[in-house]
């Protein structure tokens, strides 16, 4: 038996598009003689719908479509077995009244062959918001060129049931230990799991527990592309019964794969993707198909000569081509020669467009303005604001006359503690590094400007005889640069000792007491938490967040304003 693994990158909501581009699946499987066709979760709809889910003509709309996708196969390429991830309605006076289902199509029809039974509700996840949970464990008995197999289903989530490894606790049911009975001959996963640091080592984890356990092959097909603030990464792959690797597929791309089913000897081991190169290949998807699902094909980006909008530059580059980014230099009275200089150069080793526009008198005509109008005579602070706010303005203006997708450039370790300004830094359509603490930042800039990025750079057609951040961008002290001889390090801790702390409080849900027996004095941090709090409500109105982490402070991030604890 020969099964064709198909990552694709659906568009969410793309009832017709994603359907003729399982048909274009099915023509390539034709092509081949494939007997049976994998594609992702969800794959009609794109992971994840959230609230389109709730549309009822959306989902009656989908049958249609199905009813339709399952004729042309037929009449165009013959009869073989496809698998297509659907909403499945539930008929009765309950809510929500949807499945979580896996449609075969075959022979012209098609029927429901396995439904979710682990819905997931963390992190980024809200199943349970729109789906109902099945109760039994999936198994289709398929008999192909006189061969029998008894095929095990799960979808995502159903896989994930080893707490020793993913760390989420027992649930009430065990899909694994359930097909364990059924004496099923392989496993198939189909699954919508995005990218988060060190995700690919969990899931080969749980995965090639399941295999051993069962002892039978597993075949893991993952969704690709990046959909909002998520990235999905794809590396879907096929274990042996030994828990494995016989085939991996590539990251961050679509890519397919056929694979009979006698098969099963390992691959020689092939080059990992480092951290750094995953990480960038994530932002590189991620802005790429965040800007043609929304229908953006140019990026905008204030370039300050700082090392946070040189990295979201090096992605944008990467993600749309040279000739498609616009970059713009807002000098005022503080900006340094250096940073000027640093920006222009940046954007010469980048082949960017680049542009000047000093803001100096427009700061001035501000400070009279005020002092004539109101007798008002601007703090520090509000003075910093105002020419944040005055470069924020003019970044909207050239967005909206040229309609660029204007990208946000703050780090993680500034929209923790609110050093950003909002209607300033923090405009934009989307934040590219927004779960990117500053340390990573430098860590991701040292790695492009390094021998170990060449190949990816040369895959991106970025320059490679060059340092694409440069020396002078990565080793100078950081600084907003809204004061005389202004340094981050004037409000905020080092970013070595801030981001430790930061990571503690946000990822790892630390408490004071934790966080003192980690050697960190309890006056900084109470004076992080302080901050942490002051600023939930400029995150509120922060773009999404390209999400790389266990927990962003995007749309997994649900902490109120208005607290007190």
């Amino acid at each position: 038996m020969k099964f064709l693994l198909a990552q694709i990158n659906p568009v969410v909501g793309d009832l017709e598009g994603n359907a003729q581009n399982i048909l274009n699946i099915a023509s390539k499987a034709s092509s081949i003689s494939a007997d049976f066709v994998l594609t992702p979760e969800l794959s009609l709809w794109g992971y994840p719908a959230n609230d389109l889910l709730l549309k009822k003509n959306l989902i009656q709309n989908q049958y249609q479509i199905l009813d339709q996708l399952a004729l042309d196969i037929k009449k165009k390429y013959g009869n073989f077995a496809i698998t297509v991830g659907i909403a499945e309605i539930i008929n009765d006076s309950f809510f929500p009244n949807l499945y979580n289902s896996i449609a075969l199509i075959e022979g012209g029809e098609w029927k429901i062959i396995a439904r979710k039974i682990i819905l997931p509700t963390y992190e980024v996840f809200d199943e349970k918001r729109y789906f109902r949970s099945e109760q039994k464990v999936s198994v289709l008995i398929k008999k192909i060129k006189n061969k029998t197999l008894r095929i095990g289903f799960t979808i995502c989530e159903d896989l994930w049931v080893n707490k020793d490894i993913e760390g989420r606790g027992i649930h009430k049911k065990n899909p694994i230990i359930d097909l364990k009975q059924r004496n099923v001959d392989i496993l198939v996963n189909l699954s919508a799991s995005p990218y988060t640091f060190k995700k690919l080592e969990l899931r080969s984890k749980v995965s090639s527990f399941a295999a051993k356990y069962l002892q039978v092959p597993l075949i893991y097909v993952n969704q690709v592309g990046a959909n909002d603030n998520l990235i999905f990464d794809g590396n879907s792959f096929i274990l042996n019964k030994n828990g494995s690797k016989i085939r991996q597929l590539k990251s961050f791309s679509e890519d397919f794969f056929s694979w009979e089913i006698e098969q099963t000897k390992p691959e020689k081991s092939k080059l990992e993707n480092s951290e750094m190169s995953s990480i960038f290949g994530a932002l590189v998807l991620g802005v790429r198909d965040y800007a043609k699902k929304c229908g953006f094909k140019t990026a905008l980006i204030g370039l300050s000569g700082g090392i946070d909008s040189a990295l979201v530059s090096a992605i944008a580059t990467a993600a749309l081509g040279c000739n498609n980014i616009y970059c713009v230099s807002m000098p005022s009275k503080w900006s340094s020669s250096h940073s000027k200089s640093d920006a222009k150069d940046l954007a010469s080793r980048l082949n960017i467009n680049f542009n000047t526009i000093p803001i100096t008198n427009l700061m001035t005509s501000f400070e009279e303005s005020f002092i004539k109008s109101i007798d008002f005579e601007m703090a520090e602070i509000t003075n910093q604001n105002i020419q944040s706010r005055i470069r924020g303005t003019l970044l909207m203006a050239l967005a909206n006359q040229e309609k660029h997708l204007l990208l946000s450039t703050g780090n993680k370790s500034e929209l923790a503690v609110g050093y950003c300004t909002l209607y300033g830094d923090m405009n934009g359509g989307l934040s590219v590094i927004g779960d990117l603490y500053k340390t990573n930042v430098f860590k991701l800039c040292n790695w492009l400007d390094s021998k170990d990025s060449i190949d990816y750079r040369k895959s991106y057609m970025l320059d490679t005889n060059v340092n694409l951040i440069g020396e002078n961008i990565r080793t100078k002290a950081p600084s907003a640069e809204l004061g005389p001889n202004q340094l981050d390090t004037d409000s905020l801790p080092p970013y070595s000792i801030l981001d430790n702390i930061l990571k503690g409080i946000i990822e790892e849900k630390k408490g004071l007491k934790q966080l003192e027996e980690d050697g960190y004095k309890k006056e900084l941090i109470l004076k992080i938490i302080s901050l942490i709090k002051k600023a939930e409500f400029k995150r509120k109105q922060a773009p999404p967040i390209l999400k790389l982490s266990s927990q962003s402070l995007g749309s997994d991030w649900r902490v109120p304003i208005a607290i007190s604890y």
